[in-house]
């Protein structure tokens, strides 16, 4: 029993930490090309997991099996961005590097899948399935990753992209939503669930007619 727990708990670790080195990576690459090399000068640029694990979000609850997680945070410095580029504008491009890095992974995922049944349809037969469910898993967790980041709450990539956007007259009003954004990030994580269904199962929808239309 002890075995197929840390089997599963394998299972769910490997495309997790994999999808949050990519999306760390993304943020991190996002802001030294805007010119803040922050992250690159604190070893951050890079897709090595191990500059990116936090041993609590990223090790031990997906061992626990407790349905999400999370890497270190990528430091970003606004006031070292290009002169051409506005602080506001900086931080939603590094804020959406993140989320967008997780669709293009869970995209590059199904093409392989599908390529894979297309051509090569024993291999994911091969071992019980397991390239398949591994595939499975990096879609899924990767478009669910890239909805909940997306979410307009901080720390969210999403509230910092709601954030470039907010008009002047608005602020007080954000301000005191962000005072209460630990409470409404624990809400949407225990209570929340449809918040992340409805637009991971619109976006996993599409990628199931890519798949259809490769394979």
């Amino acid at each position: 029993m002890l075995d197929n727990w840390l089997v599963t708990g394998l299972t769910y670790l490997i495309p997790l930490v994999l999808s949050l080195t990519v999306h760390e990576f993304a943020h991190a690459w996002s802001a030294y090309r805007l010119g803040d090399d922050t992250a690159a000068r604190m070893g951050r640029l890079t897709l090595n997991p191990l500059a990116h694990i936090d041993p609590i979000g990223t090790i031990l609850l997906p061992l626990l099996r407790v349905p999400f997680g999370w890497a270190k945070p990528v430091p970003v410095n606004p006031a070292r961005f290009r002169r051409d580029v506005s602080m506001g504008t900086g931080m939603m491009i590094t804020a959406a590097a993140g989320p967008v890095s997780n669709i293009i992974l869970a995209i590059a995922c199904t093409v392989s899948f599908a390529l894979l049944s297309r051509l090569a349809p024993n291999a994911l037969e091969a071992g019980g399935g397991g390239p398949a469910a591994l595939l499975m898993m990096l879609i899924r967790m990767n478009v669910a990753l890239a909805v909940f980041n997306l979410l307009p709450i901080p720390p969210l990539d999403g509230s910092r992209i709601v954030d470039g956007f907010m008009p002047h007259r608005l602020r007080p009003q954000w301000d005191a939503i962000s005072r209460v954004a630990p409470f409404l990030l624990l809400g949407v994580i225990f209570f929340g669930r449809g918040l992340i269904m409805g637009p991971s199962n619109f976006f996993m929808g599409l990628l199931v007619r890519l798949f259809d239309a490769i394979a």
